[in-house]
């Protein structure tokens, strides 16, 4: 019994078990872009996919969580989705970015999803992380919506990758829940990046910040 990827009619990607054939070949697999994730431009060390700098309205700000979210959602529809939960939450949008694409667009703009970049984690899992928010991010600009750049770090040695992929002067989401008991790697995170921002969106309060946001951690 082999566990085997199948990429299915609407480029999302599955393991599944079989005792038959491939459903792709090995070579069909190496010119496949959903499997390769190679669509987008890359850049830094670890070619993480760029995230463009998009103009926002910062009037009148307001947020929803992904699990919140609805099709059809009328009443909401005005509002930015973020992604400052459970990652469980919100795979879909990576495995299947087209199946979620209906539901998210009708939103005013989308923070990227936020996979854990935790400090216990080995660094290629957290660059793995970073890779996946970004990926999306740049499928979804590649579908005509706004996006902003969900910003995540652990200790300093992920700073080597954390803020790849972000165009300098880009507007970002920064979320301080479950920071109080970690204030000062937090901080140091946020003023190394804090010269390339043009604005933070601070998901904890669902406001925008223009300015440090370490009132709302002390």
């Amino acid at each position: 019994m082999a566990c085997l990827l199948d990429v299915a009619s609407d480029g999302s990607v599955n393991s599944r078990k079989t005792q038959g054939e491939l459903t792709m070949t090995s070579k069909e697999l190496r010119n496949s872009q959903r499997f390769l994730r190679n669509e987008f431009t890359c850049v830094g060390r670890y070619n993480i996919p760029m995230i463009h700098k998009q103009a926002i309205d910062l009037n009148e700000v307001e947020l929803i969580a992904i699990s919140d979210t609805r099709p059809n959602d009328v009443k909401n529809r005005h509002k930015g989705v973020h992604h400052f939960t459970d990652d469980r939450q919100f795979e879909s949008e990576y495995n299947a970015p087209e199946r979620t694409l209906p539901k998210l667009s009708q939103y005013r703009f989308l923070c990227t999803p936020q996979f854990s970049c935790y400090a216990e984690m080995p660094t290629w899992r957290q660059i793995e992380s970073t890779a996946k928010n970004h990926w999306v991010g740049a499928f979804w600009q590649s579908q005509g919506l706004y996006v902003a750049t969900s910003l995540c770090w652990g200790l300093a040695t992920s700073f080597d990758f954390c803020f790849d992929g972000i165009e300098r002067g880009s507007i970002v989401a920064v979320g301080t829940l479950g920071c109080r008991k970690s204030k000062g790697s937090f901080m140091f995170g946020y003023e190394t990046e804090e010269s390339e921002a043009d604005a933070y969106i601070n998901a904890t309060e669902a406001i925008w910040k223009l300015s440090s946001v370490a009132r709302s951690i002390v």
